[in-house]
C-alpha cells in the first residue's frame, strides 16, 4: 500500500486506513478524510508542502506530514 503523500498530482485515490492516534487522527477525520473516501490530488506546492486535495466536494490543504498518515489504494 502507499500513502497519500506518494500519489501524483491529478490522480484519484481511495482512503484505506488512517494511521496516527489521538488529536491528530481525530482532526484528519473531522476534515472528512475517512475510510472509503475518494481523494483527488489537485495541486502540490513547489517544495511539496502543502498538498491541495478535493474530498467530499470541497477543497482542502493538508501538510505533507499529515498526508503520510493516510494510507490509500
Amino acid at each position: 500500500m502507499k500513502n497519500l503523500n506518494s500519489v501524483k498530482c491529478g490522480e484519484t485515490a481511495i482512503v484505506v486506513k488512517l494511521h496516527g492516534e489521538g488529536a491528530v487522527r481525530r482532526r484528519i477525520m473531522d476534515m472528512g478524510i475517512t475510510k472509503g473516501a475518494e481523494v483527488f490530488i489537485r495541486k502540490v506546492a513547489p517544495l511539496g508542502d502543502p498538498i491541495e486535495i478535493n474530498v467530499r466536494g470541497y477543497e482542502l490543504s493538508i501538510r505533507k506530514a499529515d498526508a503520510e498518515m493516510i494510507e490509500v489504494e
